[in-house]
C-alpha cells in the first residue's frame, strides 16, 4: 500500500499537496477564508501559490517554458499558451475567435516548435519534442485560460519540465566557456533558435528581437527532472521512460480487465460473452479526465449531425461548460430527478432530436445516482448515445458500463491516488448500436496526447487501486455513519443515503459506496468552524490516498452561488474525499471537528 497520510497536514497557504511532491495536483487552502480569497484573487493567497490543480493553475514549469517562447515570438502586447499537438492549438485559436471579440483575426497566431534532443543515445527520452504555440493579445488571456480549463488539453508539467531540461542541455553544450556571462548567454540563446532548431510551420509571423530579457541560464535548475527521475528508478517505483508505450498498453488492459471482471459478477451473461465485451482496443487514454469528456463530445459531433446534448444531473462544472460552449449547446436538467426524465421524454416525444446524453454516476458533489435503465430505454427508442462519467463511483464499485455507449473516467483520481499525475480514459461499449460508427471516427480523429512520463506514473500508481478502493469504501461508510447521527449536521450526501434504491441496482457484488461525500450545516458559521478545525489536507481534487476536503461550492461556483443553490448545491457545502488513514484516527478527527461547532 502507498503512503496514506502525512506526519501533519499541510498548513501553509499555497504549498503543494502532497507536500514536497514534484507535480503535485492539489494545493493547500487550509481555511475557509483562504478559499474565498483565492477565488477573489487576493494577493495574500495568489502570490503564495506554489501549486494548484493543473487545469486551473499553470505550473511553474509551464510558466517558465511559456516565458521562453513569449520572449522569442510574442509582441509586447501578446501572451501565449503551449499545446501538445497542432489540432489542440487550432482548437484553441478557433475558441478564441469565437469568444474573444476582435476586429483583427490576424491577432491570433500559431507556431510549431521542435526541441531537438542533442544526443539521443544518452537521453532519457528518445526523439525530439514538438510543441505548438498559440499567440494572442494579453486582453484575451482569460478566454484562453477558459479553453485550457474546459478541455484539459494543455501540455503537462512533466512535458514542460523535460522541454526545459533539453533546452538547458542544448545551451550547456553550446556555451560551456561563457555560461556565466549574461551578455554571451543572451546572444547564444538567440543564435541557437536562428540555427533552425525551431521550425515555423504554422502561419508564424513575428517581430524578431535582438535580445531576450530572460535567458536560459536563469531557468531554475531545481525543476529539472534528473534527481526526481533517478530517485524513482533507484527504488524501483517506475519503469524507464523508454517503456512509456508499454505502460500505456498496460493501463488500457488494466481498465478493460476491470470492466470485464465487473460484468462477470452479473449472472445474466456467460463468461464467453463477457470476455468479448471490451478489450484494450476499446480503451483510449487522454491527458486529463476532462479531456476524455471533451473528446467524447467532439467525436460525437463528428460522427453525427451536430445537435444539442442533454446534461443530466448537476455534473462537475466543466462538463456542462463543454456541452454549452463547444457545439450547438445543451439542455440542462440539473436536479437529475425522475421528473426530469419525464420532461426529457416529453421533449423527445415532441420530435426534438439530441446528440447525446451526458451524466455522472453518482454525481459530483451531491452523489445522486441517475436511473440508467430508464435513460437507456429512452436512448434506444429515440436514437441517441449515452456518455457516463463513472469517476466518482469508479470501476470497482459500480457496473455502469453496460448501460453506456461511452464511459469516461478521470484516472487522476482514485485510479491513481497519489495526487501527482493527471490522466483520463474513454471506453467504447462494443455491444452498443453506435459502436462501429464511433470506433471509425475515433480511429481517424484520436490523438495520443498523454505524455509518456505521465503514463509511467499512472501505471505505477494504479497497480493497487482495487485494494485501495476497498479500504476507502470501509473508512467512508464509518465516517458517514458518525456524521449522519449528529444533530449539528443538516444534510450528508453519500450514495448510501442519496437515491440508494438506484445506486444499489448498479453496485458490484464486492463494491461499496465510494470514498466521496458532501456535508452541509445549519449556518455558514457552523460550516466554517467545522472545516477550519479539520486536521486533514484541505484543497482541490478528490480520490486521493489521503483524506482531502474543500469548500466545494466556493471553489467551483463562487461567481454563481445563487445559480448553484437552485439545484441544491449550497454555498456552505463541504466535500470530503476519504483516504487510507487508520479508521479510528479519522473518526476521532471528524468528531473533534463536530465538537468545534459552537453554533
Amino acid at each position: 500500500m502507498p503512503t496514506t497520510s502525512f506526519s501533519s497536514p499541510p498548513t501553509d497557504v499555497g504549498c503543494p499537496i502532497p507536500p514536497n511532491t514534484p507535480h503535485a495536483i492539489s494545493v493547500a487552502l487550509p481555511t475557509w477564508q483562504d478559499a474565498v480569497d483565492y477565488e477573489e484573487g487576493r494577493e495574500r493567497v495568489v502570490s503564495r501559490m506554489l501549486s494548484g490543480y493543473p487545469r486551473f493553475f499553470i505550473s511553474k514549469e509551464i510558466q517558465q517554458l511559456m516565458s521562453v517562447y513569449e520572449q522569442k515570438f510574442a509582441k509586447p502586447s501578446e501572451s501565449c499558451f503551449l499545446f501538445p499537438s497542432r489540432k489542440t492549438a487550432e482548437r484553441c485559436r478557433d475558441y478564441l475567435r469565437r469568444y474573444y471579440e476582435s476586429s483583427n483575426p490576424a491577432c491570433l497566431r500559431l507556431a510549431e516548435i521542435t526541441i531537438v534532443t542533442p544526443d539521443q543515445s544518452k537521453s532519457l527520452i528518445q526523439g525530439n519534442i514538438t510543441l505548438h504555440l498559440v499567440l494572442f493579445p494579453k486582453e484575451a488571456l482569460s478566454v484562453a485560460k477558459s479553453f485550457w480549463q474546459h478541455t484539459g488539453d494543455g501540455i503537462s508539467s512533466r512535458l514542460a519540465e523535460r522541454s526545459l531540461n533539453l533546452l538547458q542541455t542544448q545551451f550547456d553544450e553550446q556555451n560551456t566557456k561563457n555560461f556565466n556571462k549574461v551578455s554571451t548567454t543572451r546572444a547564444s540563446f538567440c543564435k541557437r533558435y536562428s540555427n533552425g532548431q525551431i521550425s515555423n510551420g504554422l502561419n508564424l509571423t513575428y517581430e524578431p528581437k535582438e535580445t531576450l530579457s530572460t535567458n536560459i541560464s536563469s531557468i531554475d535548475n531545481s525543476i529539472f527532472v534528473e534527481q526526481n527521475f533517478y530517485v524513482e528508478e533507484r527504488y524501483g517505483r517506475n519503469l524507464p521512460i523508454s517503456f512509456a508505450e508499454k505502460a500505456k498498453l498496460e493501463l488500457r488492459r488494466r481498465i478493460a480487465n476491470t470492466l470485464r471482471i465487473e460484468n462477470i459478477s452479473r449472472l445474466t451473461e456467460s463468461f464467453e460473452q463477457v470476455i468479448k465485451n471490451v478489450t484494450e482496443d476499446d480503451v483510449f487514454l487522454f491527458p486529463t479526465g476532462m479531456s476524455s469528456i471533451f473528446h467524447a463530445h467532439q467525436f460525437l459531433l463528428t460522427a453525427f449531425p451536430p445537435k444539442k446534448s442533454i446534461c443530466f444531473g448537476f455534473t462537475y462544472v466543466d462538463t456542462l461548460k463543454i456541452l454549452q460552449k463547444f457545439g450547438p449547446g445543451c439542455y440542462f436538467y440539473g436536479n437529475g430527478l425522475s421528473s426530469d426524465i419525464d420532461e426529457i421524454e416529453n421533449l423527445l416525444e415532441s420530435g426534438e432530436k439530441i446528440l447525446a446524453l451526458f451524466c455522472e454516476f453518482p454525481s459530483n458533489p451531491l452523489l445522486k445516482s441517475p436511473d440508467l435503465r430508464r435513460l437507456r430505454i429512452l436512448a434506444d427508442k429515440y436514437d441517441f448515445p449515452i456518455v457516463v462519467d463513472e469517476t466518482i463511483g469508479n470501476f470497482v464499485n459500480v457496473k455502469v458500463f453496460e448501460w453506456a455507449d461511452i464511459t469516461v473516467s478521470s484516472l487522476t483520481k482514485i485510479f491513481s491516488g497519489d495526487s501527482n499525475v493527471m490522466g483520463g480514459g474513454l471506453i467504447l461499449n462494443p455491444q452498443r448500436r453506435y459502436y462501429e460508427e464511433l470506433k471509425k471516427v475515433i480511429n481517424n480523429e484520436y490523438e495520443d496526447l498523454l505524455w509518456g512520463e505521465d503514463a509511467i506514473f499512472l501505471e505505477r500508481n494504479s497497480r493497487t487501486f482495487r485494494e485501495r478502493i476497498m479500504k476507502i469504501n470501509e473508512n467512508t461508510e464509518e465516517i458517514c455513519k458518525l456524521l449522519k447521527n449528529n444533530p449539528k449536521v443538516k444534510n450528508i450526501y453519500y450514495p448510501k443515503y442519496v437515491t440508494p434504491d438506484i445506486y444499489l441496482q448498479y453496485k458490484t457484488v464486492k463494491g461499496g459506496f465510494g470514498g466521496l461525500f458532501s456535508i452541509t450545516f445549519y449556518s455558514d458559521l457552523a460550516a466554517q468552524q467545522f472545516f477550519d478545525s479539520l486536521v486533514i489536507a484541505k484543497g482541490p481534487s478528490l480520490g486521493t490516498n489521503f483524506t482531502l476536503a474543500c469548500p466545494y461550492t466556493i471553489l467551483a461556483h463562487y461567481h454563481e452561488l445563487d445559480w448553484a443553490s437552485r439545484y441544491g448545491v449550497e454555498p456552505g457545502l463541504i466535500r470530503v474525499s476519504v483516504g487510507l488513514e487508520d479508521k479510528n484516527v479519522l473518526l476521532k478527527m471528524f468528531q473533534q471537528s463536530l465538537d468545534a461547532i459552537t453554533e
